[in-house]
This record gives structure tokens, sequence and C-alpha cells, in this order.
């Protein structure tokens, strides 16, 4: 099977190809991200004979998380539904700042996320959103744009997922 949002051939066992159609994978992305620890789950599509994987949930794991959060430092986390071109998506976004910071800063940073993705999302596919999460663009601009606000030592999208495919 082929999963063109990794770029990689994927196999999987079944009497028929039949009984793939609509099956959900979970894959490991830790080796490829170099050890962040993330899950992403796929769904197997028939096109003809051939077969598809499309992304369905991408999550980071929490005991990453739990080693990147130290002492010291605030945590930041906000969850909303935003539709792109195609779809509408849940994203949950995490932020670490490098100290402790006030209410007002912690919220003036997750409402400025939750603006900058939103614009930043509904014009783009929700394939082309999970390849940008994967290779990192999309953290890294959000990252550049948040720390005109307060440095930030980590910014992650904790969770995306497809709620519903239009």
């Amino acid at each position: 099977m082929n999963v063109p949002i990794l770029n990689r051939e994927v196999p999987l066992i079944a009497y028929e190809k039949d009984s793939l159609k609509g099956r959900i994978i979970k894959y490991d992305l830790t080796r490829m991200l170099r050890g962040k620890n993330s899950l992403i789950r796929l769904r197997v599509v028939a096109e003809g004979e051939e077969l598809t994987a499309t992304p369905i949930e991408m999550i980071l794991l929490p005991y990453y998380l739990k080693r990147m959060v130290r002492k010291g430092t605030s945590n930041i986390e906000d969850s909303f539904s935003t539709d792109c071109k195609n779809a509408k998506i849940r994203v949950k976004p995490i932020l670490v700042s490098r100290r402790k910071v006030s209410r007002s800063v912690r919220k003036a940073l997750r409402e400025k996320a939750n603006e900058e993705l939103k614009n930043y999302l509904k014009d783009k596919n929700y394939e082309e959103i999970f390849e940008e999460v994967i290779d990192n663009k999309l953290q890294k601009m959000l990252s550049q744009t948040l720390k005109k606000i307060y440095p930030l030592s980590l910014c992650e999208i904790r969770i995306i997922k497809v709620e519903k495919v239009n």
C-alpha cells in the first residue's frame, strides 16, 4: 500500500484487497521525525486497483511532551475546530514558554495562535496541512509570529485530526 504523505510503501496483510478498504492503520513517526514521539492514523482508500492511505489524525505522545515541559515554565494549550479547503479539522496546539508568564501573556499567546492558525489553514487541503505538520513548517511559522509576544521554548501541534470531510 502506498502512503503519499510519507512517501513510503507500507506492507499490509489481508486475504483480499477489498477487506482493506476503510481500515485504519497506526504508523509510528518517531524515527522519521528524529525523536519527536508521534503517531499518525491513516485510513486505507482504494483508487482502482491501487490502495492508498489518507491521514485522519496525528498525535504527539504525552511522554514526549512531559520531557519538553520543565519546572519553571508555563505551558499554554488550546483546542478549536476550523474549516480548511476540503474538511473540518480539530487543532490542539501546545506552547511552552521559557519562564513562568502571567495569565495575560498566556491569553495573548493563545488568542494569537488561534487567529494565526485559522487564517493559515482556511485555504489549504487537509493533506497539505498534515504534510506541513510532519515537515515542521506550520510550527515554525507559528513560533516566528508568537515570539514577538513572548519567546517560546516549544511550539507544537499536539493533536490534529479530521472531523468531517467535505
